[in-house]
């Protein structure tokens, strides 16, 4: 099976050796996603800002690769504060609807650029 990779400038940049997302198949595997401003790649102010930059990001890459929020079947949060677990809830709830996708929060002590939150995601299309 080929692999497609998947890009789109509504996202930021990878800033690493990886890709915004890889298509195989049905099956896309989104790379994870911080709160960067895709236009000034850098990170928006404050937890709740964050996370509806990271939930916006996912969505653009998504779109990009054929998909939408909503094909979404596993979706991993990792938070440096699990404390805003709850206001993760809320502010998922504002972009996907039931069923849910699996899902997985996870806290972690540091993530790149200071963010303070960030989720990647696996679709299936089709």
């Amino acid at each position: 099976m080929s692999k497609q990779i998947i890009a789109t400038d509504h996202a930021p940049a990878a800033i690493g050796t990886y890709s915004q997302a890889v298509r195989t198949g049905n099956t896309v595997y989104l790379s994870g996603q911080i709160g960067l401003d895709p236009a000034t790649m850098t990170l928006v102010d404050g937890f709740e800002a964050q996370t509806r930059r990271v939930f916006d990001n996912l969505k653009a890459v998504a779109e990009a690769a054929g998909g939408a929020l909503g094909d979404v079947v596993k979706l991993n949060i990792y938070l440096t504060d699990l404390a805003n677990f709850a206001t993760v809830n809320e502010i998922m709830a504002t972009y996907f609807e039931q069923p849910y996708p699996a899902r997985a929060a996870v806290g972690v002590k540091e993530l790149p650029k200071g963010a303070l939150v960030e989720a990647d995601a696996i679709l299936v299309i089709g």
